[in-house]
Parts: structure tokens; sequence; C-alpha cells
């Protein structure tokens, strides 16, 4: 599908910021050159002029702030250039123009930079899909007119456009942007395709199971919209700061002026106390966190959700899916003394190929690996929740359930099921034959994910099913959990996770009956890689590859990224102070320290760029995580 390039994007350079430093810049040069021949007093009207009509406009600005309640750091930087004015040190609140103007395009830049893995999601949504008329032909169509059970036609190299069954025989697609996938990824006729993958090399047919508004792929750009649009908490810290630090530089600046008897001292002061780095590197930090994250398959609804991550105390996991993989697998057999298991396996898997339950597809996916050949079934007649019977060759075959089984055979003494195991029973020609044993395996790296979480600063960690007593207690005692609460509907799950009380809790689900549960719990993660949209929809963070040591992975971006931007503020603010106390004393003119201030704009914004990066994802190991995880002991509670 040909990929929508109309993705609205803030050149850098050509914004309001960008033109004030190159009118700052030209005003500068223009007085510079007037003084040089000798019209020393024109160049001091320009240069003063522009400095206060710059200053009027962002009076006007601080002023609307202020009305809504907000206080914020322009004040100082207003004053700074009113004061340099008025003691004559024009050229100094020229400087702090610049400074201003270009530390407010250095942040868009950065922002731009931050948000180039976020803005490539959206710049890939197709626009235009070719459908395939009654006639064979591809027409092209506008991608939102696609509904479900219309037949497509993908050209290599095009993005897939909406969620599909693959209608070839096979297929390669790039689905690293989207999951984090490195390697391509092989589908088979019927596999469902995503939407946003990237064909392959050869040409495929799609039948759409989804139209674009409802395919995950939109509701992928929309939580990448949300995560661009969001405005973090620690911004808004910031802005808390304004108060104190305005009142802490004032006052060194009347002390300073006082004692010196030096008018000019006070506007050195406030020139070196502009305060750009605390209102730049936290969004910076956190623009760039959410960038982290997006390019190791985790996508973030914000900042919000970055700075509770970095916070989080208690996780609670939902079971199926989440910490196991959620498809049950054939464990063992166990035939009847007088007929083999590969006989056994072969006529149940004969009469469950007519069912759709999820076991017989197990079962008959199963019998295939072991390349037993089924027989067709004749008189299949199914029992609803029981089971199945019917005529395979010359014999009577019934598959189910032991009530099932037992009301048409003599009883039989069943074998004992392992903790979290599944069986059917199989009778033949009214003889007890077997059963048939199935598990749902926990994910390779669940125990480790664990370790990892605790090791982060986890203190609890629950889990949520709805399954039976003697399964979740077979899974938490392989995963060395102690406490289980199993058999839990919806409601259940969102009165256990509210009445946690080590905050915040994070919830772990992937499925419809998770939403509920995520949108209740302080930071929702959804598995989203194999999970429902419901629960993406519901949730702050959406994992898009199909591996829980990503949720590990998240928290320490959380964490990562929130102490860097925490580190970004008290660095702004212990320079400002450091170069306050220095002019103070009278070794720093007011031209030097405009000059040192702009230098210590770029030190912080750069500082706060630190936060895109990090070792995490692909790049790190399960065994890191899992090793840090060792050494720290937290209560681990499964519920």
């Amino acid at each position: 599908m040909r990929r929508d390039r109309g993705v609205v994007r803030r050149p850098v350079g050509k914004n309001r910021s960008s033109v004030l430093v190159s009118l700052s810049i030209a005003v500068g040069l223009c007085a510079l050159a007037v003084t040089v021949l000798g019209f020393r007093q024109p160049g001091q009207w320009l240069v003063s002029g522009y400095v206060l009509v710059v200053c009027a406009v962002q009076s006007f600005s601080m002023v609307r702030s202020l009305l809504r309640g907000q206080f914020g750091l322009d004040l100082l930087a207003i004053i700074a250039m009113v004061s340099t004015v008025v003691v004559g040190e024009y050229w100094a609140g020229l400087v702090i123009v610049l400074m201003l103007s270009g530390g407010k395009a250095l942040e868009e830049y950065a922002n731009g930079r931050a948000r180039a893995e976020l803005s490539a999601l959206l710049a890939r949504a197709p626009t235009v899909a070719h459908r395939i008329s009654s006639d064979g032909a591809p027409r092209d169509v506008p991608v939102g007119e696609i509904v479900v059970g219309d037949r497509l036609l993908v050209q290599p190299g095009e993005v897939v456009p909406v969620d599909g069954l693959l209608d070839s025989d096979v297929a390669t697609t790039d689905e690293s942007q989207l999951t984090g996938e490195s390697m391509p990824v092989e589908h088979h006729r019927g596999d469902p395709m995503l939407s946003g993958s990237v064909n392959g090399v050869n040409a495929i047919r799609l039948l759409s199971t989804a139209t674009a508004a409802t395919s995950q792929y939109q509701q992928i750009v929309d939580l990448v919209r949300e995560a661009a649009e969001s405005r973090p908490p620690l911004v808004r810290l910031a802005d808390r700061y304004a108060l104190p630090f305005t009142a802490l530089t004032l006052g060194i600046a009347g002390v300073a002026a006082l004692a010196s008897g030096d008018p000019r001292r006070f506007a050195e002061v406030l020139v070196v106390a502009t305060p750009c780095p605390l209102l730049l590197a936290a969004p910076v930090a956190f623009v760039a966190g959410i960038g982290r994250a997006a390019r190791a398959g985790i996508l973030m609804k914000g900042g919000a959700t970055l700075e509770r991550l970095a916070r989080v105390r208690s996780v609670a996991f939902d079971k199926t899916g989440t910490l196991t993989h959620g498809s049950p697998t054939v464990a063992s057999v166990q035939p009847a003394p007088w007929i083999s298991a590969e006989r056994l396996t072969m006529l149940a898997a004969s009469i469950e190929q007519y069912s759709g339950h999820v076991l017989a597809n197990s079962l008959v996916r199963s019998a295939a690996e072991r390349g037993l050949a089924l027989s067709p079934a004749a008189d299949v007649r199914e029992e609803t929740a029981a089971g199945l019977s019917g005529l395979v060759g010359r014999h009577n075959v019934a598959v189910g359930k032991k009530a099932f089984i037992t009301s048409q055979v003599q009883p039989f003494t069943a074998p004992q099921l392992p903790g979290g195991h599944m069986a059917i029973y199989i009778a033949v020609d009214g003889q007890y034959a077997g059963s048939i044993e199935f598990a749902d395996r926990v994910r390779e790296n669940a125990a480790a994910t664990l370790l990892a979480l605790s090791a982060l600063g986890v203190r609890r960690t629950v889990m949520l099913t709805g399954d039976q007593r003697a399964t979740a207690e077979h899974i938490a005692a392989e995963l060395g959990i102690d406490e289980v609460h199993a058999e839990c509907l919806p409601q259940d799950k969102v009165r256990v996770v509210a009445a946690i009380g080590l905050r915040p809790v994070m919830m772990v689900g992937d499925g419809v009956n998770d939403a509920p549960v995520l949108a209740a719990a302080d930071i929702g993660i959804a598995m989203g890689a194999k999970g429902s949209t419901a629960a993406s929809e519901s949730a702050d963070v959406v994992i898009l590859l199909d591996d829980i040591m990503r949720i590990a992975y998240a928290v320490q971006i959380g964490r990562e990224t929130t102490r860097i931007a925490v580190q970004a503020i008290l660095l702004g603010i212990g320079i400002s102070i450091v170069l306050m106390v220095i002019a103070s004393l009278g070794f720093l003119p007011a031209l030097v320290g405009a000059v040192l201030q702009e230098a210590v704009d770029v030190l912080t914004i750069l500082y706060a760029l630190r936060a895109r990066r990090g070792t995490f994802g692909p790049s790190t190991s399960t065994g890191d995580l899992a090793s840090s995880g060792e050494k720290a002991v937290g209560e681990v509670t499964m519920i």
C-alpha cells in the first residue's frame, strides 16, 4: 500500500523560535556595523529597542500563563533583559534574547530527533489499498473504504493496510517497526497478517478481517499520537521550581547590587539565572525515553506513564497468555494396556479434527507433527461442552471429558493428573482406551522477568487467574511464587488490584477480560502481540513483541528516563546558582554571563538526550536482568 507522506512535521528552522534567532542575529550585525562606522548611539538604540520589544511580547505571553494559574520561569528572563537595557548592558540583553530563542529552537530540534521512532510509525500509515474486484483485477481505493471480507493485493515492499488472513501460499514480512523483531517473519496460507508490516519480495493476496479504523496498526498509531502530544508530570514539577528559584535569584541579585553599590551587578546576576535548562531538559528527556521504548517494541501513551513506571512497587499478572504461552500442547499420552499411544492418538485426532475446540486443534496439530495419518470420520456427533463421538473405520470412538466417557463405558479409574494439566478421555467400541494430557507451558523467561522486576524496585508481584486452583498452584510452584488466588472473574481482578496497598501498581494482561483491570490499575500493560484490541485500548503501555521480559525493560526505561530528567533539572539549577554567586562577586560581566548561560542550555539539553540511549531490549540479554534480580530480595505474592 502507498505510504502516507502527509504527516505534519514542523520543519526545523522555519518556526517562530528559529525566525527570532535569525532576526536577533540580523539586528546584532546591523548594530555592530553602525557602531563600527562611529554611530554608537543609534546602535545602542537599535539593540535596546529590539530587546524591549521582545520583552513586551514575552510579557504578554507570561500574563496569559499567570491568568491560567501557571507561574513560569519567563519572569526571570524578562527582568534580566530589562535590567541589562536600563544599566546600559544592551549587548548582554541581545545575547539573552538569542539564548531564549535559540534554546527553544534547539528544544524543537531535540524533540524532533527524539520522536524519530514515533513519527516513523505515523509516516508509514497506508492511505491506498489494491482491492481485487469481481473480475479479478486489482483497483486502487482509499484504505478507509476497505470492509471485512474484501480481497486485497499487496505488492512487494508495500505496507499491509488492514488486519487479515493470508490468501497466498506463503509470505515473508518485515515487522521490525512494529514488534522490534529484526528477522523477517514467514507466514503460510490462513495465517493472520499484521497491519503495518511490510511485505517482502513477492506480491501476496490478503482477505481482510478488519477495517482500517479497527486494525491493530491504527490502534498503534493512536497510541503513538497520544504519546507524542502528552505533557509529562516532571514538566509541571519544573514549573513548581519557578517560584522559589525566582525568589532566590532576585534575593541574590538584590543583595549583590546593594552590597556593591553598582546597579549593573543586579543585571549580571539575572543574566546567568535565565531558566532555559529548567524549562527544556525535562520534556526533552521524556520524549527521548518514549522514543527509546518505541525502538524496543514498547509503546507508551505519554510521559506520565514513564514517571509512574519509575515508581512502580507492585505488579499484577494475568496468567494465561502472559506468564504462560496461552496455547495448550500435548504433554503426554496415557493408553490402556491393549492399545498403543500412536493408535490412540490417531483415533482421537481423527474425531477431534471435526471440532473447533482449542484442545482439539492442539491434538490435531500434535498428530500431524508426529506424522500420523488421520482417517475420515462418519456420523460425528457433538455434545456441547462434553465431547464428540463418531465412526472411524469400523470403530466407534468417543472423545471428551471424563463424565462424557463414563456415561458410555463401564466405570474406569483415570490416572492422576499432574498439577497444571488438562486431559481428554477416549473410549473405543465401548471400552476405555486411555487419556491424552495437555499443559499450557510457562514462558521460558517468566521467572527471570520476576527477578528482574524485583531488582528494579518491585516489592510485590501478584498473579490474577480465572483458572482452577490446582493449575494455578502448579504454575506458582514452577515460578517460585507462594500465594495463589484462582478462579477470578473480571470484577474479582479489579477488586484485588484496588486492594493492593503498595502502590503504584502495574497490571499486565492480554485478553478482553483483562481490559477492566488494566484500566483500573495505576499502569496497565497489554501484551499486544497476540492480545486483544480491547486490552490494548485500556492499557497505558502496549508490548508489541511477544516477550514478557519487555515488561522489565519498560520499568527500566521509566526509571532511567525519570532519573535523567531529574538530573537535568538539578544540573540546570546547580550551574545557574554557581554562576549567580560568581556574578554577585563581580567576576562575571553581563555579556560573558549571557554567553555562558547559552552554553549551559546546550549542555543540559544534550544531557537530557541521554535518555534515548541505554542497554535494553534486543541488545540486553535476559540473563543480565535476571542475574541482577537474583541479588534483590522482595515479597512475591500470587493472586
